[in-house]
């Protein structure tokens, strides 16, 4: 295989941004593991329900990126702990919709400042017209990446 047709990793945009999602979400579910008892699936699915009461499992995998396995397994634990609860959908007997409970609504609040914060420090390293340019450019690729690979 010549030197040209091999995949420089540090140079490929998918692998760079999955490199920067992964060190973000670690550092964030550092602080949280240790002061909430909390991973990375089980954040995102909570922060999810704080915008999304009445979401079904599988919607959250779709509004989270994540695997069907990984948001079960989230959810699983957060109403094991008391802090998501879920009912049968009158509608549709086969689903579950999912909503805070007291417990996780608290929790959430004592979690999103911690997160604002971090992103803020996040976001100091950039000026006010380069963080409009990543939010314009985040939005386009996402659109594009959407595009080329629709939801099944």
């Amino acid at each position: 295989m010549s030197k040209e047709s091999r995949l420089q990793l540090d140079d490929f945009l998918p692998y760079r941004i999955s490199v920067l999602a992964n060190t973000i979400s670690s550092a964030l579910a550092g602080a949280y593991a240790k002061r909430f008892d909390l991973r990375i699936p089980e954040w995102r699915v909570l922060a999810v329900l704080g915008v999304y009461p009445g979401s079904s499992a599988r919607q959250l995998a779709q509004r989270t990126a994540m695997d069907k396995v990984a948001v079960s397994r989230a959810v699983a634990s957060l109403i094991a702990q008391g802090r998501v609860l879920g009912r049968v959908d009158e509608k549709d007997r086969r689903r579950t919709l999912l909503r805070l409970s007291s417990r996780g609504e608290s929790l959430l609040a004592r979690i999103a400042p911690l997160a604002r914060a971090y992103e803020t420090r996040l976001l100091e390293q950039l000026d006010s017209t380069e963080r409009e340019q990543l939010e314009y450019l985040l939005d386009k690729l996402l659109g594009r990446a959407r595009q080329l690979n629709p939801p099944k």
